[in-house]
């Protein structure tokens, strides 16, 4: 399956549409233990009159995609179920969940810019790009996009995993922090790195990338080397952080997002350097 960005739904639109449907944090799917599947326009044909704040994503290979918000949760849901979009990481296909994560950002976006931030008048949609334009005085707003860093710190044969606060399950994971307004991606890993544990980091290599829609995201993946320092936690954000073997991992995060990818990375690369 390939997506394709868009703004107007193709005329020769298939009756076999994907939906979107966000009521709150959760989205509506059909759920297993193995897997979970967005529905089609025949599967929510009894919800149409219920949705609201409807948009069109794109296409995905000959079949439109849209988002719509639920308001009601009571409602007699045909099977499918309501499902928070973090634990559908891994349940959905990759394709999928980048989807679902643009159209959460998107109505997230939709919902917290009905007015103008300049003139408080109420704003509408502009018709040649994805923005809001107001009327008033012609502030163009575009979906807000917070960009963030997630570094993998290895010392010899060790990987740096630490225990956030705001972790509900006791897992380990890769050090993140946001953005800084005028700062460069690294520096603000060293800044990041500095700040939590007290490190000092060098030989900053970009990893990769990953939206990440809570609630509008973009994780920029790097790794780095240590380059001084003990290990001395804020007591604020962290809690815990710890030098781990490959053969020797804490619970990490599950496999689907670039946390992941980077602490999967590590292992792979020990396992190339001991064959």
């Amino acid at each position: 399956m390939s997506f394709i960005p868009g703004l107007v739904p193709v005329k020769n639109s298939t009756k076999d549409d994907w939906w979107f449907i966000i009521c709150g944090s959760s989205l509506l799917v059909t759920l297993s233990e193995t897997d979970a599947a967005v529905p089609r326009s025949p599967q929510i044909a009894f919800l149409k009159e219920k949705l609201s704040k409807i948009s069109y994503l794109g296409r995905l290979d000959d079949a439109g995609c849209f988002v719509a918000e639920l308001q009601e949760r009571g409602e007699e849901l045909q099977g499918m179920r309501l499902q928070e979009l973090r634990p559908l990481l891994g349940l959905l296909s990759d394709e999928m969940f980048s989807i679902a994560g643009r159209a959460f950002q998107l109505l997230h976006w939709d919902q917290t810019h009905q007015f103008c931030s300049r003139c408080g008048s109420r704003t509408g949609p502009k018709k040649d790009e994805r923005a809001k334009l107001c009327p008033q005085c012609g502030l163009v707003d575009y979906p807000a996009i917070s960009p963030a860093i997630i570094v993998a710190v290895v010392k010899d044969r060790e990987i740096l995993l630490a225990q956030a606060r705001r972790f509900v399950t006791r897992f380990y994971s890769v050090l993140a922090g946001f953005v800084e307004p005028g700062e460069t991606f690294e520096e603000c890993v060293q800044r990041e790195v500095k700040e939590e544990v007290g490190l000092d980091v060098d030989r900053i290599e970009y990893f990769g990338s990953q939206p990440w829609p809570f609630p509008n995201s973009l994780m920029v993946a790097f790794t780095a080397v240590h380059a001084g320092g003990e290990i001395k936690i804020d007591g604020t954000e962290i809690v815990d952080a710890q030098w781990f073997a490959a053969n020797a991992l804490p619970e990490i995060p599950k496999k689907g997002a670039i946390a992941r990818r980077l602490i999967d990375w590590f292992v792979e690369n020990q396992k190339s350097t001991t064959a």
